[in-house]
């Protein structure tokens, strides 16, 4: 049985000390609204990769399986 992915793009603009209590596990999921209005709570931790010292800023490609589970999620 095949499983559908969806899709979701969305912008995030953080700077580095906001992200600072996610990027120690102080706080776990980050809150984002997609394009169609949608809110996602996604775990701090995919993000690390993009951090740098001004922070996050980029929009974002996020592909999740049926069950939801993270199969990518990259700069756009």
């Amino acid at each position: 049985m095949a499983s559908s992915h969806q899709v979701f793009q969305f912008p995030l603009n953080i700077s580095y000390q906001e992200f600072l209590p996610y990027y120690r596990g102080e706080v776990n999921k980050v809150e984002v609204i997609d394009i169609k209005g949608r809110t996602l709570w996604i775990n701090a931790r995919h993000f690390r990769p993009f951090l740098s010292s001004t922070g996050i800023k980029a929009y974002f490609n996020m592909v999740v399986d049926g069950q939801g589970n993270l199969i990518s999620l990259t700069k756009i």
